[in-house]
């Protein structure tokens, strides 16, 4: 939300440097995420003065330029060379003098002291665009005659500067949703802490009066439950125009477009008290009605940019006697919306329910400022004032008269909420003892009023702008904000417990991968849990009877929690390569979400379950490339090197794992770990399929690795030590003809069944295919190692293992030895 320094001013006095008050604004809750100067023409207009053209001849040597000298209020004339075909002596003139820079568009230009075509330029006259002043181009702005020769361009065009801040407004406080708003917080925390008498004060209305009652509209509240309170009036006999200057500079100033004189109005208004508004054309009003109701389902309704969409029966909307004219407290009806032809306005200020409000924005995707502050909550008793404000104002800049007294209906008036707050709950939560005076004060200044008072507590009336106070530490909460966090002294003792984490410690082992994983080149993502759901849905590798869907999701796009990590990991490839980062190695640790089969518990939280995941990503090439490194592409090898380093840091034996290949359709080649029957990671290329709905091209292989399995292992090991081998080990290898399907996999897990004493390794180093060696043969070269802990392995030892390796391969295998 942007914030003027300039316009805060209008309510509160204060003198206090705009830096300083940034400072103010975080401290008291209202962070200030940005802050710049702002000035209504780009640049300011700085080193541009007022000059008088003296003289204009034609240029010796080019027949389209112009020779000038311009009297600029200094001791001597400027000589300029112009070449813009409406330049004449007697002319008064902007001037940039040398060192200016002119913007246009994203190009900029320093004026520099040169010589034109062998004449001298000291400057250079110039035109509306090249000052951000206009849009022509057709020759030198000519300025009025009373113009002063040196005057500042800034002084004489009155370019407004400002000081915006951007605050990050936090969903509970839309009570500073308008400078207003803000201004109010400020005169609270000022009136405290520096000694200021300064309270926020709004513009009086007590001058509105009607003019008339000859154009009176009915207002019916069908939906009392969605629409709390509606005033509205009309105007009639309005000229809508281009908005004057003064209000066009203060809407630029906070982000907003100006358009015409009334919705320029309105949207005025509310960035000055925090209450929407909405013009209608009151001659497109039928019946002379406004009815505040729900449509019918699946209703068409054309909104202001031109969309027809089908409404929801849920949705609030406002209507005249035939049709609807706004989605209430969301977005205008392109029927009824103010344009340059209208004549005659209504005017709604209006009070809804926020939850029925954040659910339509949400159901049509529609995100306006209007939107923003209802679903948050509107301040009820500011409705008729912020009517009679925008009328008054309307009045005075687009004419016209009042034409029907303020209708104001209001159904079921809104209580204030009582709080009850206990003076030793104060000190308690905030850790100091605040005099109970100062306490007071602060309530005071924030328009809490004392209902009951006594030695122990304050029964308080909370003021209707402060939606998010509704208890007692909210108060103490208000209290301490106002006081200033920074007062509160941090004492000299500190309390701590003991506590007693079960192995293994779930954030340890994380950090220990993530330091291994960071040690070998791998970078940390971070990717959104939400999904579309059209990524699991009709995929037999997921499990989309289990999704966990968003009742009210931000968009089609973000309306599921993730089943996978690859997905994401998927994405923020695709966007690296999109952005010439081609080699990769990512990593990321992860929640997946499903709902659990059949569960409906009244606790809402057991109906679903959250899986604990690491992620890893590789792609492109192994390195860098540099004089005496020429890395190749990574390949599976690689990928499975990974997830193995991962497996053995926690202390996972290869041996006690079974290898076998994945049936998921994301793989067109992989490799699975399991553990009794258990799946404890998988690891592999990803299939062109799943590689062309993100437009990857190159290949991406990717290992999940079950982290919740994975720590419920790792949490049984126990580290033993144990002496180094006293004996040597003895290596033999073996060449194995086989059939093509054969994986390696199963040649180890035979060896490892047969031999369980003496064999302590078995490693694939060569793989060689051939027509010579037969159709659908393929010739293995494998290696084992062979160790006996209490003796030197002798000839006879080693042969009859491996005779008996030879014997396992050649009946379950059909294997030859070559």
């Amino acid at each position: 939300m942007k914030i003027s320094y300039n316009w805060i001013r209008d309510y509160l006095n204060i003198e206090t440097e705009p830096e300083k008050l940034a400072e103010i604004l975080t401290g008291i809750g209202l962070e200030v995420e940005g802050s710049e100067w702002w000035e209504s023409v780009p640049g300011g207009l700085k080193g541009v003065v007022i000059g008088h053209v003296l003289t204009c001849q034609r240029h010796p040597s080019a027949d389209r330029l112009f020779v000038t000298t311009v009297d600029v209020g200094k001791s001597e004339p400027l000589h300029i060379v112009c070449g813009a075909p409406n330049v004449s002596a007697g002319q008064k003139v902007p001037v940039a003098l040398p060192g200016t820079v002119i913007s246009k568009g994203n190009e900029s230009l320093e004026i520099k002291i040169s010589k034109i075509r062998g004449e001298l330029s000291e400057g250079m006259i110039c035109a509306e665009d090249e000052l951000g002043l206009g849009d022509s181009h057709e020759g030198i702005m000519v300025l009025d005659e009373s113009a002063v020769p040196g005057t500042p361009a800034s002084e004489y065009f009155k370019v407004t500067r400002d000081y915006i801040f951007e605050i990050g407004l936090t969903p509970n406080r839309i009570d500073s949703g308008s400078h207003f708003g803000v201004a109010r917080d400020l005169a609270a925390y000022m009136n405290l802490n520096m000694n200021s008498e300064a309270r926020a004060k709004l513009p009086s209305v007590d001058n509105f009066r009607p003019d008339n009652n000859e154009n009176p509209f009915e207002v019916i509240i069908e939906n009392k439950a969605d629409c709390w309170r509606y005033s509205g009036l009309s105007i009639s006999n309005v000229t809508v125009s281009e908005s004057p200057e003064w209000l066009k500079t203060r809407l630029r100033a906070v982000g907003l477009n100006p358009i015409n004189n009334v919705v320029d109005i309105t949207n005025y208004v509310q960035s000055e008290i925090g209450q929407p508004l909405h013009s209608f054309d009151a001659d497109m009003i039928d019946g002379r009605k406004v009815i505040i109701r729900n449509l019918p389902d699946k209703t068409r309704f054309v909104t202001l940019d031109g969309v027809e969409r089908s409404l929801s029966s849920r949705d609030l909307m406002i209507c005249n006697e035939k049709e609807g004219m706004c989605i209430a407290g969301v977005f205008g009806g392109i029927k009824s919306g103010v344009t340059s032809s209208t004549r005659n306005i209504f005017l709604e200020s209006a009070c809804f329910n926020p939850v029925s409000i954040r659910k339509t924005s949400r159901r049509h995707g529609l995100q306006t400022d209007a939107s923003f502050r209802f679903e948050r909550g509107s301040d009820p008793n500011i409705t008729v004032w912020a009517l009679k404000r925008a009328a008054m104002l309307i009045k005075e800049i687009a004419g016209g008269e009042i034409s029907s007294d303020v209708i104001d209906i209001y159904p079921e008036k809104i209580r204030n909420a009582e709080v009850l707050v206990n003076f030793r709950n104060i000190e308690r939560l905030i850790g100091k003892k605040i005099e109970r005076e100062k306490v007071r004060k602060i309530l005071d200044l924030l328009d809490m009023n004392f209902l009951k008072e006594n030695d122990q507590e304050i029964l308080l009336e909370i003021p209707a702008y402060r939606v998010d106070v509704k208890k007692e530490a909210d108060v103490i909460e208000e209290i301490l904000r106002i006081y200033g966090y920074s007062n509160i002294e941090t004492d000299s003792k500190v309390n701590s417990t003991l506590s007693y984490i079960e192995k293994p410690d779930k954030e340890k082992v994380v950090n220990t991968l993530s330091d291994l994983l960071s040690s070998n080149g791998f970078a940390e993502i971070m990717c959104n849990s939400l999904n579309p759901a059209v990524w699991y849905e009709d995929n037999s590798d997921f499990s989309p009877d289990a999704l966990v869907r968003l009742a009210n999701p931000l968009s089609s796009d973000l309306n599921v929690m993730r089943q996978s990590l690859l997905h994401g990991g998927l994405q923020s490839i695709a966007r690296n390569i999109n952005r010439q980062v081609t080699d990769l190695k990512m990593y990321e640790f992860g929640n997946c979400y499903f709902r659990k089969k059949g569960a409906k518990t009244s606790e809402i939280t057991e109906n679903f379950e959250e899986r604990f995941s690491l992620a890893l990503f590789l792609t492109g090439n192994s390195g860098k490339q540099s004089w005496n490194n020429k890395p190749g592409k990574v390949d599976f090898f690689h990928i499975r090197s990974a997830a193995e380093m991962v497996l053995s840091r926690l202390g996972i034996n290869g041996f006690s794992l079974t290898l076998a290949e994945s049936n998921k359709s994301y793989f067109s080649e992989s490799v699975t770990y399991s553990i009794n029957s258990q799946l404890l990671a998988e690891a592999g290329k990803i299939s062109r399929k799943y590689l062309s709905m993100f437009d990857l091209e190159q290949d991406v292989f990717y290992c999940n690795i079950d982290m919740d399995l994975l720590l419920r292992l790792s949490g049984k090991n126990k580290i033993q030590f144990s002496e180094l081998p006293k004996y040597p080990w003895v290596r033999r290898d073996l060449a194995l003809l086989i059939d093509k399907e054969v994986k390696f996999t199963r040649i180890r897990e035979l060896a490892l069944k047969t031999e369980k004493n003496l064999l302590r390794d078995v490693e694939l180093f060569d793989v060689y295919e051939s027509e010579t060696l037969g159709k659908d043969k393929k010739s293995y070269a494998v290696s084992f190692i062979l160790r006996d802990d209490r003796k030197t392995l002798t000839d006879k030892d080693i042969d009859k293992v491996m005779n008996n390796l030879i014997r396992v391969f050649e009946s379950e295998l059909g294997a030859k030895i070559r």
